[in-house]
């Protein structure tokens, strides 16, 4: 069984909120999948095709048309923070 604080661990990483139970469980499955991931990884591969496309498409294309947008109210709608009509987000590069 996998610690409680690993797979909270993990779900932050993945910017997942997990109730308690879920946790619980989570703890007991995420072992077994990297069991059976690592078990994959027994097979021989070697003669074994890459997998593309089964069936030979093409993309279709659309005309490339100019269209209305968003407004800037609707952009920011499900923003988790704005100010002034921008996108409010953590500071990535460091002032010298």
């Amino acid at each position: 069984m996998l610690r409680k604080e690993d797979v909270i661990k993990v779900a932050q990483l993945a910017k997942l909120k997990l109730k308690d139970e879920e946790i619980e469980i989570f703890s007991k499955q995420l072992p077994q999948i990297v069991q059976f991931v690592e078990k994959l990884n027994e097979l021989n591969t070697e003669e074994v095709e890459p997998f593309y496309e089964l069936i030979d498409r093409t993309t279709p294309m659309r005309d490339d048309t100019p269209e209305d947008g968003l407004t800037q109210e609707e952009a920011l709608q499900n923003a988790p923070e704005s100010e002034e009509g921008f996108f409010i987000v953590p500071r990535v590069v460091e002032k010298e």
